[in-house]
């Protein structure tokens, strides 16, 4: 078993992840924030609206464990902020299609990620936790299918930008886990 699929072991994990989920669903609704900044009157506004309800409601539940718990947020949190934004914007200048292609190569890392979340949970891990990221990577699946079929695959260069997207992503999800 590799070290992300280890059982959680104690309170330092549980913060750990989340802080990291935290980050993750901030992210992702500045990634929406900046794409509906460009595509506001695009057929796939309805689309990117729904997915940024959902991400704004997945923010909003972690930023509640984060307070129960008292749990500071990534120390990364503003730099994220701004890269996400920059990345919503970004893709949606490049068309409807690489808007798509962002958040299907977002959210196939955030499924990866929220699957080794629940695998590696206990049967002493709070359910109210596991429900929440279960709920989440159920939407995030959901947000990934959105992207396939609005063409995210047809868009010239596709699997570059995939790649390098979620290099970053694995990257942030690196760095807020232990900052």
């Amino acid at each position: 078993m590799d070290s992300s699929q280890e059982k959680i072991k104690d309170n330092s994990d549980l913060e750990s992840i989340l802080r990291v989920n935290h980050a993750g669903e901030f992210s992702a609704v500045k990634i929406y924030e900046g794409q509906l900044k460009v595509l506001s009157e695009s057929t796939i506004a309805p689309e990117l609206h729904h997915m940024l309800d959902q991400e704004s409601e997945h923010r909003n539940l972690f930023e509640a464990e984060l307070k129960k718990r008292n749990i500071h947020p990534t120390l990364f949190q503003p730099l994220w902020g701004k890269i996400s934004y920059g990345l919503g914007v970004g893709s949606a200048l490049l068309g409807k299609k690489a808007a798509m292609a962002c958040t299907t190569a977002v959210e196939e890392v955030i499924e990866e990620h929220y699957k080794d979340q629940l695998d590696s949970f206990s049967k002493e891990s709070p359910n109210d936790v596991k429900a929440l990221i279960h709920t989440c990577y159920q939407e995030e699946i959901e947000h990934k299918n959105i992207g396939i079929e609005y063409g995210a695959s047809d868009m010239k260069g596709y699997k570059s930008f995939s790649k390098v997207i979620k290099v970053g992503c694995r990257a942030a999800i690196w760095l807020s886990k232990r900052l």
